[in-house]
């Protein structure tokens, strides 16, 4: 029987001038050796193969079809357009791979695969016959096939089936998962959109209190001022802030003349102390 050494570590009491410590002491003890997992080792023989196969179909396919495109574009474009045939196989085997468990999407990426496949093939058999060379097209197709073939039989030997009770229990709770998943994008947007929302508020509050604050008849105000909260109905219409904004507008300046043009304009006396508050809030700029 095979046997292999393996460190074994203790800890073990050390005494040095009569202080004692322990100490971590490593030995090697001979074990059973395991046996060769002959299953696991032909299970990467085939990958390896696989791999290789597929890296000659690729590079006889990109020459093939590079050379038919070439025949109308320059070189560099023809090839780099050649290589999108097997990239898009390439890519729906990967996509196969990453959902080998959900029977019902793999499915999808399975038809790609092989529509790519198909479509590499005919480019292949259409270089041969323009180039009076079918059989070499032909030859080249079925190379394609037998080593994007030996692929799909990789990833037999690396496929885990389910049985049918197990494959409901994971597509119940990878469901459920990506459901969650599903609504972080929505709770992100929903986030940003309670931002702007509050934001939005927010000025125009601002705004609603810059245009209201200014008001000096808030408080404070007289019984005879004329702009309190009841308002009389003047002749003209206009109001004392109202004709303060007249009078500023057409130039006067002077609180005493612009007490004496409210007067005129709304045909009572204002408060000199109310008209005098509007005019500083116009050399301001804040009346509104």
């Amino acid at each position: 029987m095979k046997t292999q050494r393996i460190p074994r570590t203790r800890t073990v009491p050390h005494t040095v001038d009569g202080d004692t410590e322990l100490i971590e002491e490593t030995e090697w003890i001979e074990v059973p050796a395991a046996p060769y997992d002959w299953d696991q080792i032909v299970r990467i023989g085939i990958t390896v193969l696989a791999v290789l196969l597929l890296v000659a179909a690729v590079s006889w396919s990109t020459a093939s079809i590079g050379s038919l495109l070439s025949r109308i574009t320059v070189a560099a474009a023809a090839y780099g357009a050649a290589s999108a045939f097997d990239l898009m196989w390439i890519m729906a085997t990967a996509a196969r791979w990453l959902l080998r468990t959900d029977p019902v999407r793999v499915r999808t990426a399975i038809r790609f695969g092989r529509v790519a496949l198909a479509v590499a093939m005919a480019a292949m058999l259409a270089d041969g016959y323009v180039s009076n060379e079918l059989v070499i097209g032909a030859v080249g197709a079925c190379v394609s096939a037998l080593a994007k073939g030996g692929t799909e039989l990789a990833m037999l030997v690396h496929a885990k089936p389910l049985d049918p009770r197990t494959q409901q229990w994971l597509n119940k709770r990878r469901a459920r998962i990506n459901a969650q998943l599903g609504l972080v994008p929505v709770r992100r947007e929903l986030a940003r959109g309670e931002a702007a929302l509050t934001a939005e508020q927010h000025r125009l509050n601002l705004l609603a209190a810059d245009s209201g604050s200014p008001d000096p008849d808030q408080s404070g105000q007289s019984e005879d001022d004329p702009d309190s909260n009841i308002i009389p109905i003047t002749p003209s219409g206009l109001n004392t802030k109202d004709a303060v904004r007249t009078a500023w507008d057409s130039g006067i300046r002077d609180d005493d003349e612009a007490v004496r043009y409210v007067a005129k304009a709304t045909g009572k006396a204002p408060s000199p102390d109310t008209v005098a508050r509007y005019m500083r809030l116009f050399r301001r700029g804040l009346a509104g």
